[in-house]
């Protein structure tokens, strides 16, 4: 079974993802220059990557988060943000520094690598955002019909959402309060960015590279951002739910409920591990990519989002189909994920490695910051539910 293997499944992933960066992307992808075998280790890197090593580590956050939950008192959402937003923050991260690396030598490339670094770790959140937020509307609807309803229409495979009156054990209303205001701030926090990038970032010199405006999140204003969001982070931190009963918890969290706290960390950290050198090899992968297909690099960016969130994705879609009572953690998680998200791109803002073109820049931040109102209207809906 795999619960009882769970060590060595942990082991396999971090030896995937060695593999991958020391290997696949060292030997194949950057030292031949046959594009179909280029092609063939991209679709390598990312099949396996997403495939093993996200979807594996995923489970082994969601798996681990409720029962540190009971044992630090801290949310289990804001441990399930640091782990599920890891592999986003780290592609923007080591896209950066890959950016720095290259600037004194090859300043378009840089620009390009700074451009992957600020379209994923933003572009990310419109995704788990959207995604949350069509969760939370199933589950609305469930409770509406009082009903059964599938995630996605009409493919079974996707999963139920039951009635909350069926769940093991319903969300708190401070929870989805929680969410409320952190997801309040982090509006706030990406119009912060988007008018910081607009009014002081105007990037003069490397327009001349570019066709278009082109604009940088400044390392001071990285630096304001950075503190903000580690405040957001440090007061939202504590939990607002019961500790679980033992007869609730399944079979995947009774394993780790019987486990020492160090051999859980143990197991995070290893996963960290495996998700920070796929992620590097995801980064590697993108570039080229771009340059195999013509793709504009902020276009790459936002897909290599898309593949940096998933990690969050997945666990708010199991919490949504499993009534385990875990529903309000994946709301705080998916909010949390975000202010994390944030925090990694003022990160690479201090390092001088973010820069948007205009169009890219309009279109990113208005899809957040619509994102985060519809998600808010759907857990506002929820919370009525709740308090009936």
């Amino acid at each position: 079974m795999r619960f009882k293997n769970q060590f060595a499944n942990i082991g396999l992933y971090v030896a995937l993802a060695l593999l991958l960066r020391f290997v696949v992307v060292d030997r194949v992808l950057e030292a031949r220059e046959e594009w179909w075998l280029q092609a063939f280790a991209i679709l390598l890197i990312f099949g396996v990557g997403i495939a093993y090593v996200f979807r594996g580590t995923a489970k082994t956050i969601e798996e681990t988060t409720d029962v540190l939950k009971d044992r630090t008192k801290l949310a289990g959402g804001f441990l399930q943000a640091f782990g599920t937003a890891f592999p986003d923050m780290v592609i923007g991260v080591v896209a950066a520094l890959a950016s720095l690396q290259v600037r004194d030598t090859d300043y378009v490339r840089a620009i390009n690598l700074a451009i992957i670094a600020a379209s994923t770790t933003f572009g990310s959140n419109i995704y788990n955002i959207l995604h949350a937020a069509w969760c939370i509307t199933r589950q609305n609807i469930a409770d509406v019909k009082n009903r059964a309803v599938l995630m996605f229409p009409p493919f079974a495979f996707s999963g139920k959402l039951q009635p909350l009156r069926k769940h093991t054990a319903k969300p708190t209303i401070q929870e989805m309060d929680g969410a409320l205001r952190i997801l309040t701030v982090l509006t706030l926090l990406t119009a912060f960015v988007a008018v910081s990038m607009v009014l002081f970032g105007k990037a003069r010199e490397e327009t001349a590279l570019f066709e278009g405006d082109l604009y940088q999140l400044t390392r001071p204003l990285g630096f304001v951002l950075f503190l903000f969001c580690v405040g957001v982070l440090f007061k939202f931190r504590k939990s607002h739910r019961p500790e679980s009963p033992i007869g609730e918890i399944v079979e995947e969290e009774r394993y780790y409920a019987s486990k020492p706290t160090v051999r859980i960390w143990v197991d995070l950290l290893l996963s960290g591990v495996a998700i920070l050198f796929t992620a590097e090899s995801m980064v590697r992968a993108m570039e080229t990519f771009s340059h195999l297909t013509h793709i504009p690099f902020v276009v790459t960016g936002i897909l290599a989002g898309l593949i940096g969130c998933l990690g969050e994705m997945i666990v708010i879609h199991n919490f949504s189909v499993n009534p385990k009572g875990r529903i309000g953690d994946a709301i705080v998680g998916v909010s949390m994920d975000n202010i994390v998200t944030t925090l990694g791109a003022s990160i690479v803002a201090m390092m001088g490695g973010i820069f948007l073109g205009g169009n890219s820049l309009i279109l990113i931040f208005v899809i957040i910051l619509t994102s985060n109102t519809l998600l808010i209207e759907q857990i506002s809906r929820l919370k009525n539910t709740l308090a009936h």
